[in-house]
């Protein structure tokens, strides 16, 4: 297991915390001009701490829609931001699962087709894809859905243990991880209360990381720590606990 930061869009963050971990994920913004992030620099901060990379694709940018002519731009855009992820040997990138409208079933072939597409993008640039659940939010597709659609493309899984949680509490943690936990590769570990505040430190809030050993004891897969906060020991608190969450029993 490989243990990480989420770390935004920033490089100075990334200076600042990603000692003593193996990788650091940082997020593109939608529009980001990629000549205007400074790769050498962050080469030069990631060599330092002998850190990897993995990229989290824009949060706003929906995969589906039932209009071809978006649909083959939003496959172009990716495309070429998994292009500059694969020249920074990122070694994995997230999307987020959402489509313009989630819960209408004539758009999920349409999800699929451009989920395996953008996957064929981002293995010809060495990335593995990762999608994200995201069925807390509007234009999130719900944990079941998307745990098929992925199965049905062969698209590895970045399971947000916390978003997974605010879309249905533990019992969704426990029913995704017991129908589709073989698909995970990549973890996001957080906290979360039911009253709407998440990404907080493991042991803040009501998740039942049980259930997370007894699907996923001895993962081997990434795990990055998305805990909003630069506060050191508060992260590794955090890591901490998700690595005895997920250590061999």
């Amino acid at each position: 297991m490989d243990l990480g930061l989420t770390v935004g869009d920033s490089i100075d963050r990334t200076a600042r915390t990603i000692d003593g971990f193996d990788f650091a994920e940082l997020s593109i913004g939608e529009g980001t001009d990629m000549d205007s992030i400074n790769s050498e620099r962050l080469e030069t901060v990631l060599e330092g701490s002998d850190a990897d990379l993995c990229v989290h694709l824009p949060f706003k940018q929906v995969v589906a829609t039932s209009v071809p002519e978006i649909d083959d731009a939003i496959r172009e855009y990716l495309s070429r931001l998994l292009e500059w992820a694969g020249s920074v040997d990122a070694r994995k990138a997230v999307l987020h699962g959402t489509a313009r409208n989630p819960h209408d079933t004539d758009l999920r072939p349409i999800f699929a087709a451009q989920l395996e597409a953008i996957g064929t993008a981002a293995e010809a640039e060495g990335v593995e894809l990762v999608v994200e659940n995201v069925g807390h939010q509007k234009r999130g597709l719900p944990l079941s859905v998307l745990g098929d659609l992925a199965r049905e493309t062969d698209t590895s899984v970045c399971f947000d243990i916390g978003h997974a949680y605010m879309e249905d509490g533990n019992d969704a943690v426990d029913r995704f991880l017991s129908g589709y936990g073989d698909l995970v590769s990549h973890l996001h570990v957080h906290d979360a209360r039911s009253r709407g505040d998440t990404h907080l430190p493991i042991g803040a809030g009501e998740i039942d990381y049980g259930i997370v050993t007894d699907h996923l004891a001895g993962f081997d897969g990434t795990v990055a720590i998305e805990v909003f906060t630069d506060d050191l020991a508060l992260l590794q608190d955090t890591g901490e606990r998700a690595t005895a969450a997920l250590e061999d029993a």
